[in-house]
């Protein structure tokens, strides 16, 4: 099943300048790059952050060249889309623009990804939300809900996928009930498995017993 990804990018391993870079640098360098190329909106601009992003994946992190167009073979469709549409509304100047201000800050943020271990990026993001603790929040369950989206999403994104070829097998690619009712049930099999598993390590929710000890107390 191609359902079993990982929605922060697939990790490749190497010694180059950005594997070795700390985290919040990276951080802050997608950051960056990306809010300025969104505010500043300008040609110029984005062909300098564009090209700066293809020399941080060629000479920074020594990605092959394939690494550069991967990310944006999901969204082609949704970027053909908006750039027709800028292209009638306002001129190909526009439409060319906004293509290449979301293309570079989603390779910005894939190189992020590239380049630093999963569980390293998620104990970063989980960091950030230490100072709320004092808000009542709690960077452990943050840190577990992130680390369940970032396999359950791709999970169900691919089950749908391979629900699809299946039909399209079958000839019932136009049957809504052969592509909806088994991509439920695979759906809801595998929320059964998540929560059997988070019980089993005693993460789940508070049970009656724990319920009735926190009420005495």
């Amino acid at each position: 099943m191609r359902g079993h990804g990982s929605l922060l990018g697939t990790y490749v391993d190497g010694d180059s300048l950005l594997h070795r870079a700390p985290l919040w640098s990276k951080g802050l360098g997608v950051l960056l790059l990306s809010t300025g190329v969104l505010f500043a909106n300008r040609p110029a601009v984005t062909g300098a952050a564009l090209a700066l992003v293809t020399v941080g994946y060629l000479v920074g992190a020594r990605l092959s060249p394939i690494h550069l167009w991967r990310p944006l073979a999901p969204v082609w469709p949704m970027l053909v889309i908006l750039a027709g549409y800028q292209l009638i509304v306002n001129g190909p100047a526009a439409a060319l623009l906004l293509v290449g201000n979301i293309g570079t800050c989603l390779l910005a943020a894939r190189l992020l990804t590239l380049t630093t271990e999963g569980q390293r990026l998620l104990d970063g993001l989980v960091s950030l939300a230490v100072p709320f603790r004092r808000l009542g929040a709690d960077p452990e369950r943050f840190g577990l809900t992130l680390a369940l989206m970032t396999r359950s999403v791709p999970y169900l994104v691919g089950s749908v996928a391979d629900v699809r070829d299946a039909a399209r097998a079958r000839g019932l690619e136009r049957n809504p009930r052969a592509l909806v009712i088994p991509v439920v049930i695979g759906a809801v099999a595998y929320a059964h498995q998540t929560g059997e598993a988070l019980a089993a390590r005693g993460l789940g929710e508070a049970g009656p017993s724990a319920a009735a000890g926190a009420s005495e107390d």
